[in-house]
């Protein structure tokens, strides 16, 4: 067995090129599964996918789920050795607002080596890295040093519930494997790999204050009638304590996993400049919850933050009205042994308590996941780090991610086996914003990164 990798590394110099542009045609699909307008493209692309893995040497298929489908694949060609499951999703987020883009959102563009697309680093580019390490090995050798399966979602943005029903459904059959490799993360910094054993999880919500039948004009009704929009507002204003930065929903810190005294050092050692970490989106302070660190508060501690609000008038000039109703959306990350559906229910209880007279509230739970710790243990991990460190230079840090990945919760529970999160993306790639981003030749090391890794676990 080739294990210094040099036979399929030297392929991927060669034909670098095609894959990215294959990832280009990948990343023009606007599979946005969030919007039903955009149902076509996200089906089409769950197609382009499916021969993009036949095309590679696996067996590969469309799942039909109640949602959209997933895809599947696999090579099984050697037996006794392990089997990882590579995880991703083809479905992307929306552009809006699209006026801030450079470009258009679904057409790549190149900028040195940054390529800017809707979709580039979330999470097209990462994971297509993986079927194009496949790739690789198995032109160059015809064969693989392990087993590999893929699956792959189209709901990972519009809360992932089509997966998550496949994965308790399969119970492990289908789906066996020794580990779970997943990129769908940032590395902690430029040349500076990442494993992360950490992800927050998610209770999202959306809240709809309803008042008089039809907007009213503000100067005949204006202080006798309650305004939808400001009993909004002060209903916002209540969820967070605006000196500590404390949630203050009843209840809602009772279960969390306090972060570990070992953390919280290996965190304070880790490289971090404020400046640096302002000044490329535009702030001028940080401020958060109180007692903790940047770093502790978006990896390991839970939040709670509005997304969104809407309603009265948004055009142009004065429109005097008290607006009928207003709404907002909120999401609150959430850390270990904190219950999604526990802390939904505390929300819509407390929320209902800070209803101003005249107006209605509506409370609605959009979807909710587990936040994950792994394991940090055995052969398995050391072959990721080791890969990891082969391909970047430097030996990977361990942190967490503030983000969620609502299936690595279920892949923990349901599969047994460690998932390795190692993401090849940066944390000024602007996913879920204008101008999301990928750099190339991160793209290009991922792909390498995964060869190294499927010949040190063959080893």
């Amino acid at each position: 067995m080739a294990t210094d990798s040099r036979d399929v590394l030297d392929r991927i110099d060669r034909d670098k090129e095609s894959y990215l542009e294959e990832l280009k045609d990948y990343l023009r699909i606007p599979s946005v599964s969030t919007d039903p307008e955009y149902r076509e493209d996200v089906l089409r692309c769950a197609d382009w996918l499916t021969e993009q893995m036949r095309a590679a040497g696996l067996q590969a298929e469309r799942i039909e789920t109640e949602g959209y489908p997933l895809v599947y694949g696999e090579w099984m060609g050697a037996p006794g050795k392990p089997t990882v499951l590579f995880y991703g999703h083809y479905d992307v987020q929306p552009v809006d607002p699209i006026e801030l883009w450079r470009n258009p959102p679904f057409e790549p563009t190149q900028e040195g080596d940054h390529l800017v697309c809707r979709g580039a680093t979330d999470d097209k580019g990462q994971s297509y890295a993986h079927l194009k390490a496949v790739a690789a090995m198995l032109a160059e050798r015809g064969s693989l040093p392990i087993n590999v399966k893929f699956i792959i979602e189209g709901e990972e943005e519009s809360g992932g519930g089509a997966i998550e029903a496949f994965v308790r459904a399969d119970a492990g059959d289908r789906l066996a494997c020794d580990c779970v490799v997943v990129s769908d993360s940032s590395m902690y910094g430029p040349g500076q790999p990442s494993l992360i054993y950490g992800l927050r999880g998610m209770a999202y919500m959306e809240v709809k204050v309803t008042g008089p039948n039809r907007d009213l004009h503000s100067g005949t009704f204006g202080g006798a009638v309650t305004n939808p929009l400001n009993a909004l507002a002060h209903l916002i204003a209540g969820l967070q304590d605006p000196k500590t930065g404390k949630v203050l929903v009843p209840g809602f810190y009772d279960d969390v996993l306090p972060l570990e005294d070992w953390e919280r050092k290996e965190f304070a050692a880790l490289p971090f400049d404020e400046d640096e970490y302002m000044e490329p989106i535009g702030v001028s302070q940080l401020w958060g919850e109180e007692g903790y660190t940047p770093k502790e508060r978006s990896w390991g501690r839970p939040t709670c933050d509005v997304n969104g609000i809407f309603g009265g008038y948004q055009g142009n000039g004065a429109k005097t009205i008290l607006p009928s109703w207003a709404g907002a959306k909120v999401s609150m990350r959430l850390v270990p042994n904190q219950d999604p559906e526990k802390i939904a229910r505390a929300f819509t209880k407390f929320v209902q308590t800070l209803v101003p007279p005249g107006v209605k509230v509506e409370v609605i739970e959009h979807h909710g996941a587990e936040a994950t710790l792994v394991s940090l243990d055995g052969p398995l991990v050391d072959a990721a780090l080791a890969a990891m460190g082969d391909v970047w230079g430097k030996a990977p840090v361990k942190v967490r991610e503030g983000g969620s990945i609502p299936i690595v919760a279920t892949f923990n529970q349901v599969l047994g086996g460690p998932v390795l999160l190692l993401g090849f993306g940066l944390n000024d790639d602007a996913l879920h914003s204008p101008n999301e981003k990928f750099n190339i030749s991160h793209f290009y090391n991922g792909i390498r990164s995964i060869v190294r890794l499927l010949d040190r676990m063959g080893a």
